[in-house]
């Protein structure tokens, strides 16, 4: 394997291996859909290719203009078959999900249908009336720190699994504040990571943001303010990490607010943010029902605050605010990204309350236990750091299993007895043996 700051010197070389690709072919073998979803570019078509390559199936690209107006015509031709029907960017062309749900009603086994699009399937009307209870979502994110450097992580299966984070091994991180800023800056869309940092990156992002607007958000909704999306997507860039505040967009952008809720559901259909919902609101009347905002990609909010690493390195006090928002949105999304990997369900949510306290992140697995997670940007975790996990740990007792903090020193260490503080880089570094079990 090659260190990763020697590869980061240049552009990112090969196909990442995915950890969705056994995720898929396990779910294939229990519903007879699956819809994968993610951004575009992110590696959906290339899961589908290597999908279709193991079982001999073509894969059919609706993506392609001439494809869609054959497939349209004649939608039940291109689903009728004893095998895995492969089709990318179904979204084109919704009238097959009206012939998918033609052909379930004659045969229900397992493994008929595997469907990617750039587009959420809960946004497409076609979707939810025709498959309900038919058909498996798996999400498609960006690569995650793992899968760019070769490795397999294990740090949120193991808690998923009920197996703590026990021997947390006295090894000392070497990650560098520059390899994070780096890490984190460069995000994971796997184009993006192909080009050097710099200028031919920063013109990929631009040409990437303006291809989803121009291209899959008009798909879904003939706006009238197209001009706007990039500014609205600026904005929420700059609240990315924090509890959504529509009036304050509103204000910063000048757009009526039914008109931004509007286009904010649009972004979020194409998969450039996603809200994280308020967690807790049964524990009491003080805690905040609002969800907060993430951009899907650090790399894309890193670009659309023009967040360099050279610009963190610099210690601006207004760089180094910005940059905690943008690490949490970076580790909120790693852990989602291998929460995603496992069968085990999980809700996820964030906890705040109208004093001020709150926790990033929480993982509620169904036998009612809580996994907490905050997010420091510093190197030193002080007393303050863990208002919002001891207002938590009141409130669920028992039930909150473990408290995570991540934070940019180097030693992982329990404090007070119970919260295990952990260095950022253990997300995609601790191995097996190192986490108990």
């Amino acid at each position: 394997m090659i260190p990763y700051h020697e590869r980061m010197r240049g552009a990112l070389t090969g196909l990442a291996e995915r950890r969705l690709t056994d995720v898929i072919e396990r779910r294939l073998t229990e519903e007879p859909v699956i819809v994968v979803n993610g951004p575009r570019t992110v590696g959906k078509s290339t899961l589908l290719s290597e999908l279709g390559q193991r079982t001999g199936r073509p894969v059919i690209d609706c993506d392609d203009p001439g494809t869609q107006a054959v497939v349209r015509n004649d939608p039940a031709r291109f689903i009728e078959s004893g095998s895995l029907v492969l089709i990318d960017e179904y979204q084109h062309v919704p009238e097959l999900l009206n012939a998918i749900k033609a052909q379930l009603n004659k045969d229900l086994r397992p493994g008929q249908y595997l469907l990617a699009g750039s587009t959420r399937y809960a946004t497409l009307p076609q979707a939810s009336q025709a498959l309900t209870g038919r058909v498996d979502i798996v999400g498609v994110p960006p690569l995650s720190q793992g899968e760019i450097d070769g490795r397999r992580e294990t740090l949120v299966s193991r808690l998923l699994d009920g197996e703590g984070t026990g021997d947390l091994s006295p090894a000392s991180s070497t990650t560098s504040r520059e390899e994070y800023a780096d890490r984190i800056t460069s995000g994971g869309m796997p184009v993006a990571l192909r080009r050097p940092p710099g200028r031919s990156r920063s013109r990929w992002y631009s040409n990437y943001v303006n291809l989803v607007i121009d291209k899959d958000v008009i798909d879904i909704s003939r706006i009238r303010q197209r001009e706007m999306m990039p500014r609205l997507l600026g904005q929420l860039a700059a609240r990315s990490g924090q509890v959504l505040n529509i009036s304050g967009v509103c204000s910063a952008t000048g757009m009526e607010k039914s008109t931004t809720e509007n286009y904010i559901n649009l972004l979020e259909a194409v998969f450039l943010v996603q809200r994280l919902p308020a967690w807790g609101t049964t524990l009491g009347s003080r805690v905040a029902r609002h969800p907060k905002m993430h951009l899907v990609d650090s790399g894309v909010m890193a670009w659309l605050l023009n967040l360099t690493p050279q610009k963190i390195a610099q210690a601006d006090p207004a760089a180094l605010t910005e940059y905690g928002h943008l690490m949490e949105t970076f580790a909120v999304g790693e852990i989602l990204k291998q929460a995603g990997w496992s069968d085990a369900p999980v809700t996820a949510g964030h906890f705040r309350t109208s004093a001020g306290d709150e926790v990033d992140l929480i993982l509620e697995r169904d036998d009612g236990q809580v996994i907490a997670f905050e997010v420091k940007s510093g190197s030193l975790v002080q007393g303050d750091d863990l208002k919002g996990l001891r207002f938590l740990s009141d409130r669920l007792g028992d039930r909150l299993e473990t408290a995570i903090v991540l934070y940019t020193g180097a030693h992982a260490y329990v404090q007070d007895g119970w919260v295990n503080v952990l260095p950022l880089d253990r997300l995609w570094t601790l191995s097996p043996r190192t986490l108990g079990g």
